[in-house]
């Protein structure tokens, strides 16, 4: 007897990278999972017309206390939440083998995988909000310089493999699914906030640029990615200060992006 496929409701939202890791992981198990995507998460204006915040969509709000994407509905009306803990659940369900899996079977470079995720999601993404949502300009630099730091220390893991993703062999994993969301994004930095904001062509970065072109150029990657007038349209509400949402809002009272607390920071 042929296996069930897994199916899930996905609530997310079109623009938002924490979601794409998600889609990321649903379209490398595609085929193997069935999903359904739901919008849940867009923006309105406030009633005086200044800013922007989040509205979210009734479901959102029963199935995730924290009424953030990605959210993962389930049969039995339970709820996995958490993006990185939400590509580790698509993996698990997938029944993919072997290379095919995002978490590898050896325990050592799983653990590896779970260590790097962590550390590319505080080092080499949330940077990114600082650098957008802070006014001054020595406060973006320094967030950029933070990124520019956890980019060069996962170029310099990336050559201790033999590439050009973080696990051996070419295996595609969480890590790299990690990141990529934050890596197609980083030319909105250099769009809003000038040209020193780049990511700069550098030796130490070498093996980041490799992988940034091989991740890039895969299907399963190519067909999530946002059109980018688009995105960059959306992500100037962070940019240009009217964004109130509770990473923006994170951020703007001194905090990384991944330390954001429901209470303080709710708008």
């Amino acid at each position: 007897m042929a296996a069930t496929i897994p199916k899930i409701r996905f609530l997310t939202a079109w623009f938002c990278p924490y979601a794409h890791r998600a889609t990321l992981a649903l379209e490398h198990h595609r085929g193997r999972v069935e999903y359904e995507s739901v919008e849940a998460l867009g923006w309105q204006k406030n009633n005086d017309d200044e800013w922007y915040y989040h509205w979210k969509s009734d479901e959102l709000k029963q199935m995730n206390p924290s009424a953030l994407v990605p959210t993962f509905v389930l049969e039995g009306y339970r709820s996995v939440y958490e993006s990185l803990v939400c590509m580790d659940y698509v993996d698990a369900i997938s029944q993919a083998t072997g290379t095919s899996r995002l978490v590898p079977e050896d325990p050592y470079w799983a653990a590896q995988c779970r260590i790097w995720s962590d550390k590319v999601n505080r080092e080499c993404c949330s940077p990114y909000y600082g650098v957008l949502v802070r006014q001054d300009d020595t406060e973006r630099r320094e967030h950029f310089e933070n990124l520019l730091s956890g980019l060069r220390r996962f170029s310099k893991q990336l050559a201790q493999t033999d590439g050009p993703v973080f696990l051996p062999g070419g295996q595609l994993s969480v890590v790299d699914l990690t990141l990529v969301p934050w890596a197609f994004r980083f030319y909105v930095l250099e769009h809003y906030r000038g040209p020193k904001f780049a990511i700069p062509s550098e030796p130490e970065l070498e093996h980041y640029r490799q992988w940034y072109d091989h991740v890039m150029n895969l299907d399963s990657v190519k067909r999530t990615l946002p059109d980018k007038d688009r995105y960059l349209e959306h992500i100037c509400k962070y940019a240009d200060g009217s964004a109130r949402s509770k990473v923006a809002n994170a951020v703007r009272r001194g905090v990384a992006a991944h330390d954001l607390d429901d209470e303080k920071d709710e708008f």
